[in-house]
This record gives C-alpha cells, sequence and structure tokens, in this order.
C-alpha cells in the first residue's frame, strides 16, 4: 500500500486508538495559538504529533577519523519520530556538519567541504552531509556514522562541534515543513571546552527575524551557522566572502554601505541586499550585540575588544587597509595593531574609540539630556480650555526652562475610543516658576459636544552643537520621551486609549522609535497625529493602514503571518467596537473604510478582499467577526497560524 494511503486508513480506521491515547494523553500543549496545531482536532493531533524537535546527545570520532553521532528525533512533548516516516507521520529529512576551532584560530573551519563554480569563479565552499549511514537505536532514537572522515591528524584538544538541521514533511496533513536545528561541542580527547565562538545569540537575532530560519527554514540557530559562514567559504556567484561576521554587517548596512552608495550592489548568490534598511541606528552594535547581562553572548564584547579589518571593514568597506586609503592614510597589514588605535573607549564621544566612534547620538554622554513629566491637567471641560501642568528636568534632575529649548509642544486629543482630532500647541512661553516646572493653558478649546476621555501629551527638544570648533563637530536633537495623561471631561471614568501596540516590542526592532527628527518616539504618542482622518499625498495615515502597510512593502524580516510580533493582549482580534471611527482614505477601493476592514485589508490588499469585506457591511456595521472572531471558524489567528 502506498504511504500516503497508508496513513489516511489508518487515520480514518484508528480512531478507538486515538481516543484511547487522548484520553491517556497529557492535558498540557505545546502549542501556541500562532501555530496550526493549536487548532488541530484532537484526533488528528494525537496521530500527527506536529513539530520537530532534533538533540545531538553524543559525538566521537574515532582513530581512523570516523565520525558519529547519536541523535534523538521527537515531537515537541519528547514522544519519538520515525525518520522515514514509516510509523509516525512524516518524512524526516536531516543533513550533519562538523567543524572545529583551530589552535590559532577563533572561528570554525569545516571538516567537510565542496567546490563550486560560478560567474566569479571556482571556490571552496564549508558544507554539509546527509549520506552517511543511520542506524535505528529506538523509536527516536539514531546514530549516525559520517561518510567523511576528519584528517588523521586532527587536533585532538581543539574545539569540535558536530551540527544537525533538517526538517519534518507534514504538506500531506496541511501543517507544511516542520524545521529544526542543534548542535553539540566537545572534545575529542575529553578534555572540558574551554574555547568557544560565541559572539552573537540566536536570541538577539529573533528579537527581528522572528525566528530565524535560513536557506529555506532548516537552518534556525546561529551555532549552526557558525560551522560553515567562516571565511573558508566564498560564494561562486559573486565573489563575496559568506564569512558570518563580514556577510551580516554588510546585509543590514545595506543602502548605506558606500560601495553600495556609489553604484556597487551587494549580493550573495541571486540575492541583493542594497536595498535593506536597518531598522535600528546602524552605529548601535549593542542592538545586535547585547550585553551579556542582557542575555548576550560570552563574547558579546567582542565588537568592542577585538577589532578586525574584516568585522569593520564589511560596513567601512570603502577603507583600503593595504594602502591605508580613507584609514588615515595608515596601511593595516594585520589585525594585531587595531586595538591599539582603536581602543574600547576613549575620553570623548566620536573618537577613534570603538563605542565613541559608534555612539548614537541621543545616547551621547555629551547631550544634557531632556525629561518629561505631565503633573496634572486642569480646566478639560466641554467648552474650556485646559491647563497642562508638566515638568521639564535633564538627566542630571537640573531644571530647563522650555525658553531655551527649540521646540517644546503639548498635545491634546480625543475622544480615547478613537481620536478624531487633536490640537498641537507651542509652548515655548510656558509659564513657570524656574524650577522646571510649566504651565500651559490651550488657546483651544475642547469640544461643546465632547465626552469621555481626552489624552494629552509632550513631545519637545533642543538642539545641541557638541565638540563645538573641532573636527568633529557635530549637531544633535537632544530630545525627551513623550509623556502621556488621560482625562475624564465629563467626569465618566477615566478610559485610556486602548492599547493596540506597544512602544517596547517596536523597539525590538527599531531599538528607540525617533520619527519626525526624534520627538515622536513612543507608540502613544503616535496616535493623536496619524487617527482615522489624517490623509496626506492624497492616501490615509492611519496607524493602522499606514504601519501594515510599511512592513507589508519593506523588508520585513519577521514572520509577517505572526501579529504578536507587534500587537500585545490579542489586540489583532477583530472586534465590533461602536467607538472605532471609519477612516478616510482616498486611495481604497472605496472610503470611509469601516475600522476592522481598514486594519485587516491595509495587509490583503486585493480586489476580491474588498468585495468581500463590502458585501459583508450593512448599515447595521461590519460581520467580520462573525466569521473571524477570536473564536470562529475563520477566526485572526487560525488563518494566520503557522
Amino acid at each position: 500500500m502506498p504511504q500516503r494511503s497508508h496513513f489516511k486508513v489508518m487515520l480514518a480506521l484508528g480512531s478507538l486508538i486515538l481516543v484511547a491515547a487522548a484520553l491517556s494523553a497529557d492535558k498540557s500543549s505545546p502549542y501556541q495559538f500562532t501555530d496550526k496545531a493549536f487548532y488541530a482536532d484532537q484526533a488528528q493531533l494525537n496521530f500527527v504529533r506536529p513539530g520537530l524537535v532534533v538533540k545531538i546527545t553524543k559525538a566521537e570520532i574515532a582513530a581512523d577519523g570516523t565520525v558519529t553521532g547519536w541523535v534523538t528525533v521527537t515531537d515537541p512533548k519528547g514522544a519519538g519520530l520515525d525518520r522515514e516516516g514509516i510509523t509516525s507521520p512524516g518524512v524526516i529529512t536531516l543533513s550533519w556538519l562538523i567543524g572545529y576551532i583551530p589552535a590559532d584560530g577563533t572561528q570554525y573551519t569545516s571538516y567537510i567541504t565542496r567546490v563550486r563554480t560560478g560567474a566569479a569563479g571556482t571556490f571552496t565552499q564549508a558544507t554539509g552531509e546527509n549520506t552517511g549511514k543511520w542506524e535505528k537505536l529506538a523509536e527516536g532514537s539514531y546514530k549516525y556514522t559520517f561518510l567523511n572522515k576528519v584528517p588523521a591528524g586532527h587536533d585532538k584538544n581543539a574545539t569540535h562541534t558536530v551540527g544537525i538541521y533538517g526538517n519534518r514533511n507534514l504538506d500531506e496533513f496541511e501543517y507544511g515543513r516542520q524545521y529544526a536545528d542543534n548542535t553539540l561541542t566537545f572534545v575529542p580527547s575529553g578534555a572540558a571546552v574551554t574555547k568557544v565562538r560565541d559572539v552573537i545569540r540566536t536570541a538577539s537575532c529573533n528579537k527581528c527575524h522572528d525566528s530565524l530560519g535560513l536557506h529555506g527554514g532548516s537552518r534556525k540557530s546561529v551555532d549552526v551557522c557558525i560551522i560553515c559562514h567562516q571565511p573558508q567559504t566564498t560564494d561562486s556567484a559573486t565573489g563575496n566572502t559568506v564569512d558570518l561576521k563580514v556577510m551580516i554587517h554588510k546585509i543590514h548596512f545595506g543602502r548605506n554601505l558606500p560601495s553600495v552608495k556609489v553604484g556597487t550592489p551587494y549580493k550573495v548568490a541571486s540575492l541583493d541586499f542594497s536595498t535593506v534598511v536597518f531598522p535600528s541606528p546602524i552605529m548601535a552594535c549593542k542592538a545586535c550585540h547585547e550585553p551579556r547581562s542582557a542575555a548576550g553572548a560570552t563574547q558579546s564584547d567582542n565588537w568592542n575588544l577585538k577589532p578586525t579589518r574584516a568585522a569593520c571593514g564589511a560596513c567601512h568597506d570603502d577603507v583600503n587597509f593595504a594602502t591605508g586609503l580613507n584609514h588615515v592614510n595608515l596601511p593595516q597589514p594585520s589585525d594585531n595593531l587595531c586595538a591599539t588605535c582603536h581602543i574600547p573607549q576613549g575620553e570623548v564621544d566620536y573618537d577613534a574609540s570603538i563605542k565613541g566612534a559608534h555612539t548614537v547620538p541621543i545616547e551621547s554622554s555629551l547631550l544634557k539630556g531632556i525629561v518629561f513629566t505631565i503633573d496634572g491637567v486642569t480646566g478639560a471641560a466641554p467648552g474650556k480650555s485646559p491647563t497642562v501642568a508638566f515638568t521639564v528636568k535633564d538627566k542630571s534632575g537640573n531644571p530647563v526652562d522650555v525658553a531655551t529649548m527649540n521646540n517644546m509642544r503639548v498635545y491634546m486629543g480625543g475622544p480615547t475610543g478613537d481620536i478624531s482630532g487633536y490640537v498641537r500647541e507651542d509652548a515655548l512661553k510656558a509659564v513657570g516658576p524656574g524650577d522646571g516646572r510649566h504651565y500651559w493653558t490651550f488657546a483651544a478649546t475642547i469640544p461643546a459636544t465632547a465626552k469621555g476621555s481626552w489624552q494629552f501629551g509632550l513631545e519637545g527638544y533642543r538642539t545641541t552643537i557638541v565638540l563645538e570648533g573641532t573636527t568633529k563637530q557635530r549637531t544633535i536633537r537632544d530630545y525627551g520621551i513623550n509623556k502621556m495623561m488621560y482625562v475624564s471631561v465629563d467626569g465618566t471614568p477615566v478610559a485610556p486609549r486602548r492599547t493596540v501596540v506597544a512602544s517596547a516590542n517596536c523597539n525590538k526592532c527599531h531599538y528607540q522609535l525617533a520619527f519626525h527628527g526624534g520627538g515622536r518616539n513612543t507608540a502613544e504618542h503616535c496616535t493623536f497625529c496619524h487617527n482615522p482622518n489624517l490623509v496626506a499625498n492624497g492616501e490615509s495615515f492611519h496607524l493602522p493602514s499606514m504601519i501594515h502597510r510599511f512592513h507589508e512593502e519593506a523588508r520585513y524580516p519577521g514572520i509577517l503571518r505572526d501579529c504578536n510580533q507587534c500587537h500585545v493582549g490579542n489586540s489583532q482580534q477583530p472586534v465590533s467596537n461602536p467607538n472605532l471611527l471609519p477612516t478616510n482614505d482616498p486611495k481604497a477601493p472605496y472610503t470611509p473604510v469601516p475600522p476592522i476592514t481598514n486594519a485587516c485589508l491595509s495587509c490583503h490588499n486585493t480586489p476580491d478582499v474588498w468585495s468581500h469585506a463590502k458585501a459583508n457591511t450593512t448599515s447595521l456595521g461590519e460581520s467580520c467577526t462573525v466569521c473571524h472572531g477570536a473564536n470562529a471558524e475563520f477566526s485572526v489567528g487560525r488563518v494566520h497560524a503557522q
């Protein structure tokens, strides 16, 4: 019987077994609502057991150079899986890697290589293998003997790492491919591992990439990547190295690479990264090189302590280290003296030290800083002009007079159910007793018909010239983090605006939101202007319209289907909320656009979907939640699940 039919018969005829299994199964689920398996029928779930976990438990190198690895292959609950897909659904395809860190080196060298010829020439590349000998020890437990042997003279005291990566094919059950990888580091002599390559952790990458899944999806960890992506490997299509420290810097610098700016695209294989825009400040090395105290790698300070021509020249690719061009005319034939000039930290920002040269402007120690507090709002009532009491200090706690600032604005908008309009007034002439406290009474009044709660906010900056009169002189906007306060205008309980996204989620990728010159830097503050009525250049700039569109059109590094990367509190679920306003969008097929339609169709922007939405909207409102509500058959969670 063909395997496909075999499984279908098992699924159809094995219901009694499945029911029994369900009754005895652990009720805890390893699946999240972003997983397709979360929504599966329990009988099918017990049978298919979606997911893949591989774990290398042991590795050995024999005297003749034969490499053997032991691995467990399980579902997410630890139940063993059959690699061949006979006794459990889904054929599992796995490949192995092995490399070592030479005694005089810091990066891996792979024992397995291949030669590839492309447009740029013939090059050696590190690679893996999958044609060795498999031996099944028990359900989900395997022994693998490598086809490739390590050289007889290999260093038995060097750090070695074996890696495994692969997928489980569950296309037949509509779960797609399940990917996993794993590594095991050891010293063949049996000594303890003391030398490692641990510069970036996968968790740091997954702040934006959520989650890594390269080469089709199966390489999911930095630990696996670094075995092949090292100086040994060159892309045959372009001649560019794919050494990780070079390739990743270049990819993330993208369109800002000096070489790209003068017209040379940066490509790897057929992929052109010349348009990549890194969402964090490009000088914010710690956005990826997270400090060890923040769950960073053990060598997370390498970027600062161990400068090299390859790593630094990846971004600064207009430097010719051989001639000294763009390197103050100093040739640099080796990495030996890099740290002599480029010390970790100097005496002043923007000097030749590593931290100094990579100072994020708003974090410069040369700035006094701006810190806002809203102390209260009085007179907030229909037809009245409210007064906002606020305090401005520097980061040392010293009072700041707003008259010395270049920009100081006070906002009010409402109602918080959905902002229909706002007022922004220049408060540079706010009065105060001189201790940092200020008072601003709006010239505008709250509408006579206003009800419910309104929001009040602050933004501002002062322009500061640092290192004035030197060759490093620069002008920086020293801005404060926006503050918000919610106030009832009619005596009803204060109702803050609903929280849809969190600034902290934005800042996982963006490091620190800083739009419109830096003055608008929290998600809450954006809601004043980017409301349902904001139109610019003939299209809506309402937040859901604009943000969904931007992330859909940009080279978004994460998984677009995973709404929870940005949304909080399950706020992506459609809710029939009478307080939400339609969006004025001249570019939409019809306008005004109802709120749920606007949010969802800013991504699902096709004529048939627009027609579907309109057909399911009547004078009574949108009926989206009937089919797409949290518990409906086609809920947002279910249709976006992976």
